[in-house]
């Protein structure tokens, strides 16, 4: 009988590509970024706060925290300016600690909720079903949208995105709206 080698996982072999900030995907563009990091095992300059100074009182421990801060610093700051859009690099070019970069990238990005909710309903309201996606993508998407205006405190009820969801597929679903309008458990 033959029996499988189960290998163990190489993370040197898998990618985890971070696309580059343009502006339309800070969300994802950082958390990748904050997980590549840390996978690289670089990410102890975000962690840590910036140490004093090496002075000639330092003992040998203090010395190598130090040199380690400042190798995760500077590793992290160009690999994140490297995933920055030229655009964009200018406003953070100055920066050369990770941790006031990453606050300054924040607070460029940081949109109000209620635009990012406005562009969510824009979203909701005009969906509609396509051949391409089928119906259990399209019924997963709406969803997916209803969660996320809920985080933002713009909440539908079930029985209204239900309703809004039949109300968007194509007249071909006809006798499954009429299904189930008709049927008599209430629930969804």
């Amino acid at each position: 009988m033959l029996y499988a080698v189960i290998q163990p996982v190489n993370f040197s072999d898998m990618k985890f590509d971070v696309l580059e900030l343009n502006g339309d995907s800070y969300k994802i563009w950082k958390e990748r970024i904050v997980f590549h990091l840390g996978w690289m095992d670089i990410d102890y300059a975000i962690m840590k706060d910036e140490l004093p100074a090496i002075t000639e009182n330092n003992i040998p421990d203090e010395v190598d925290l130090y040199e380690k801060w400042e190798r995760s610093n500077r590793l992290c700051v160009m690999f994140i300016k490297t995933k920055i859009s030229v655009g964009i690099r200018g406003s953070v070019e100055k920066y050369e600690n990770v941790r006031p970069l990453l606050k300054a990238i924040d607070d460029q990005f940081v949109f109000s909720d209620k635009a990012l909710a406005s562009t969510l309903i824009m979203q909701f309201s005009s969906i509609k079903l396509t051949e391409i996606r089928g119906v259990h993508e399209h019924i997963m998407r709406m969803r997916d949208i209803a969660v996320q205006l809920k985080t933002l405190e713009v909440e539908m009820s079930d029985s209204f995105l239900v309703h809004f969801i039949l109300c968007t597929l194509p007249p071909q679903y006809g006798p499954f709206k009429i299904s189930y309008n008709t049927h008599k458990d209430n629930s969804q």
